[in-house]
């Protein structure tokens, strides 16, 4: 049988080679910056291009509404239209026999007026005629021209052009205010992702360190006990100890690979390509302003601007809501020159003027109380968004507050576990030396082993989340604290 001593030996040298053989992986692996992360999933985010297609898809909708404010040429042609019928005649009290064919085009320009609600069209309507009656057994053929100017205006209602485009523009407004809030958030949480994928990747590096640790700690074991300078027992506590560090070291492992296919799902990268992060976690305090965050988000944050934009549609829903069974009244104008011959040059041989103006109301009487009730419904709506404005306030504020304290409260647990870590290191170098010389056991040596291990750990934490609670700060007051400059939304 191979000896103990001699299978360990076996054992440390192919561990040594696998390692060599990762560090090659890892030579050839994408290693990525915080900032190319957010590059890569900004592009691939499902998220966000669905963000970007409704963003479109409300420009559109107001761009197509802006076009319909615009003149409106038309063309209706009619080139065949042929009917023969009977009907009876009172006049002469028979039946009469009428055949009729006709071919016609109307050619109108239309322009909406914006300021007042109205439409003013010009139109002119040329045809050609051939009818014929049974009755004295007549047949006319003419051509006529119709040309007028009309114009057609509501009274005593309430603009229903401007209300449709200002509401247009608000939901265009609001769709970039959401695609802004998307890719903010998209940041926060890809860097949430990054810095948990770092996490993996120092805990590994703790975990290597700490099983290079035991292996040394288990080689010295193994040369007192076999120099007969410790009890058996002792290389039995020093082969559990490094067999629970070899198992760290692989739970740390898988760990790892979990983060990684996390990171590449939320980034949209192939499944099989090799990833590493890298990071600048140097710890540099940063000065916040409290009073000066708080006056930023109230002043800037996407949020409250959108319950502002749900306060204007509760408005304009209130007056719709007005109008269901409102007094209102119209305006009819029109003046124009017709004429008609058989010889189409000679139309307007004998033209007649054709003026028309008509005045109309509609007046509600009794709707049951319909009015009233809708009102109040409208009213209650439009007082819920704006309790919703208040306590999006109040949430601003409160959580710009927590934050701030999480970011002081770290710096004091950076401190303190910086200082815990050079502790630790110390510690363990002089009660390594004492187990050398025999003063300590193996199970004491693995206390204070676990004791660096667990202060590395906690160090890292702090960094990340001081880091992470910087992006929270940011994202909460748009105010980047890092660089000392506002946040520049860009509003596609």
């Amino acid at each position: 049988m191979i000896k103990r001593s001699t299978f360990y030996k076996l054992w440390k040298v192919s561990l040594l080679l696998v390692l060599c053989l990762q560090g090659n992986v890892l030579f050839s692996q994408k290693s990525l910056t915080l900032q190319e992360s957010i590059a890569i999933a900004q592009k691939s985010s499902p998220t966000i291009r669905k963000s970007m297609l409704n963003l479109y898809s409300n420009q559109r909708s107001l761009d197509a509404q802006r076009a319909a404010l615009k003149s409106r040429f038309s063309l209706d042609v009619t080139p065949f239209d042929y009917n023969r019928y009977r009907n009876f005649n009172d006049l002469i009290s028979q039946w009469n026999t009428n055949e009729d064919f006709s071919s016609f085009l109307t050619f109108s320009v239309s322009q909406p007026i914006t300021a007042t609600d109205g439409t003013i069209s010009l139109v002119n309507r040329f045809g050609y005629r051939d009818n014929y009656t049974e009755f004295q057994d007549v047949r006319t053929k003419t051509y006529s021209n119709n040309l007028y100017l009309q114009l057609d205006q509501p009274i005593f209602t309430y603009n229903r052009n401007k209300l449709q485009l200002k509401e247009l523009e608000l939901n265009l407004e609001n769709a970039q205010l959401s695609n802004a809030i998307q890719l903010l958030t998209l940041e926060q949480d890809v860097t949430q992702s990054f810095y948990n994928f770092y996490q993996r990747q120092n805990d590994l590096e703790i975990a290597l360190d700490e099983y290079e640790n035991q292996q040394i700690s288990y080689d010295i074991t193994l040369n007192k006990v076999e120099a007969d300078l410790l009890a058996r027992e002792e290389l039995y506590q020093a082969e559990l100890n490094l067999a629970t560090s070899k198992s760290r070291l692989d739970n740390a492992e898988v760990q790892l690979a979990n983060a990684a296919d996390d990171f590449k799902l939320l980034l949209g990268i192939d499944a099989g390509e090799e990833l590493s992060v890298t990071v600048d976690i140097r710890f540099v305090t940063r000065e916040i302003d409290l009073e000066k965050a708080i006056r930023f988000g109230l002043n800037n944050r996407m949020e409250l601007r959108q319950r502002m934009i749900d306060i204007e549609r509760s408005q304009f829903e209130l007056v719709r809501t007005n109008a269901l069974n409102e007094f209102k009244g119209a305006i009819a104008l029109s003046l124009g020159i017709f004429g008609d011959n058989p010889r189409a040059p000679e139309v307007y041989e004998t033209p007649n003027m054709n003026p028309r103006v008509a005045i109309s109301f509609s007046i509600p009487i009794y709707d049951w109380g319909e009015n009233k009730a809708r009102m109040e419904a409208a009213n209650a709506n439009l007082e819920i968004n704006r309790v919703d404005l208040e306590v999006e306030q109040n949430n601003i504020i409160f959580d710009i507050r927590r934050v701030y304290r999480n970011l002081q409260n770290l710096e004091n647990q950076i401190a303190i576990a910086e200082q815990s870590v050079q502790n630790a290191e110390l510690t363990y170098d002089i009660n390594l030396e004492r187990y050398k010389n025999g003063d300590l056991t193996s199970i004491d040596l693995e206390r204070f082993q676990s004791q660096l291990s667990d202060n590395k750990t906690a160090y890292a934490d702090a960094l990340i989340n001081y880091k992470i609670e910087l992006l929270n700060m940011k994202i909460l007051s748009l105010y980047d604290f890092e660089k000392q400059q506002p946040v520049i939304i860009q509003q596609y």
